[in-house]
């Protein structure tokens, strides 16, 4: 008489099916998450370009240096997310009871898990730490060399434009490859008086230094007087010239997300102790989900593959916004610095641990053991 012996799966062949399902769904799961950012973020970068806040051909730059930033938060998220798809859908098909049947538990499915998650902590780690601060700062840089530099290179024909110190506004009908302006339109305010300017050509001169310039009209004529007032200068000139001054930026210090990992760890302030800790938190963050996703995720067969999915942001959404409390409580300095936000890491690892104990039957045992059924009764 022979007995039959429960099918073992290789533990291999395991780990490769489920990384190829975790790692196919996060991919795609990140890029549909980084297209939405991304498109919305676009508008906003025009914006900031149609208005020389940013130099016109630096969106593309500013575009990757946002989209690594993006990357930081997006990556745990979107980590958390496919755990949770991939398992409900191993679920939803009777896929997990099958490897339950084979001797496949929980326990198991932690290692292909984490060996991913460790990998992607180490790059959301690198991007917290090193990148995305440097990102910040150059997006900085951009947008100093941008309001240095506005005049008469951000000249479109057809539009307006405001630079200078003065609150002059220009326009032109044409420009042409060497920079000159033609048939120009100038209006400023010198004092209580406005000027008005019109040129055939205009052109600027630059000074060695950057900070001067100054604005040459060719073949033109100049209004000037009050508002109000009949009474009006009008001089025609073969050349005139404009001069301004382009404002210095006087930077005291860099803020807390501009300055590098290594000089926050050298820092005793509150603000740039809660600004380490906080780039600390996304490679932890990822982690400490990843060992949520796999209880949460457990779902009936019977049950619609997405049925998790409420839960699932609840949880992540819970998680950030109590990082981000304690992260202004850090700042405030309501709570010690040794404390950091690493209490908010181990809440959720307690609860993960909790949710695999109560899944795995440990509180029926351990209240068998305490409570005998005479006692219970």
């Amino acid at each position: 008489m022979s007995v039959a012996k429960t099918p073992r799966v290789r533990p291999s062949l395991l780990n490769r099916y489920l990384l190829r399902e975790v790692g196919q769904t996060w991919a795609a799961v990140t890029v549909v998450l980084l297209l939405i950012l991304t498109t919305n973020q676009f508008a906003a970068v025009l914006g900031d370009a149609a208005a020389s806040e940013i130099p016109r051909d630096a969106i593309v730059r500013v575009m990757g240096l946002t989209i690594v930033q993006y990357l930081t938060i997006l990556v745990p998220l979107s980590f958390f997310l496919a755990i949770m798809l991939s398992l409900a859908r191993l679920y939803h098909d009777s896929e997990m009871s099958a490897m339950m049947a084979c001797g496949i538990g929980p326990v198991q499915l932690y290692r292909p898990l984490l060996m991913l998650g460790l990998l992607l902590a180490s790059g959301v780690a690198w991007l917290s730490l090193m990148a995305s601060p440097a990102a910040v700062r150059e997006v900085q840089a951009l947008a100093e060399m941008a309001r240095r530099d506005t005049g008469l290179g951000l000249l479109e024909p057809g539009r307006f434009i405001s630079f200078g110190d003065s609150g002059t506004v220009m326009y032109a009908e044409s420009l042409t490859g060497d920079q000159h302006l033609h048939k120009v339109f100038v209006q400023r305010r010198v004092g209580g008086k406005v000027e008005v300017i019109l040129a055939d050509e205009a052109w600027q001169v630059v000074a060695d230094d950057g900070n001067y310039r100054e604005v040459i009209f060719a073949r033109g004529r100049r209004y000037e007087g009050q508002p109000g007032e009949a009474r009006f200068r009008i001089m025609d000139f073969a050349e005139h010239g404009i001069p301004f001054v382009i404002p210095v930026a006087r930077r005291s210090a860099l803020k807390a997300d501009e300055r590098a990992t290594s000089a926050l760890l050298d820092s005793s302030d509150p603000v740039d102790r809660a600004e380490l800790h906080r780039r600390l938190a996304p490679p932890l963050t990822l982690l400490v989900l990843t060992v949520i996703a796999v209880p949460l995720a457990k779902t009936e067969p019977r049950r619609g593959r997405f049925s998790g999915l409420a839960a699932a942001i609840l949880v992540y959404v819970t998680y950030a916004n109590l990082l981000a409390a304690g992260q202004v409580w850090l700042e405030q300095d309501h709570v010690p610095d040794f404390s950091g936000l690493w209490w908010v890491h181990g809440v959720f690892l307690v609860v993960a641990v909790l949710m695999l104990l109560a899944q795995g039957g440990k509180f029926r045992k351990w209240q068998r053991r305490w409570f005998p059924a005479g006692e219970r009764a």
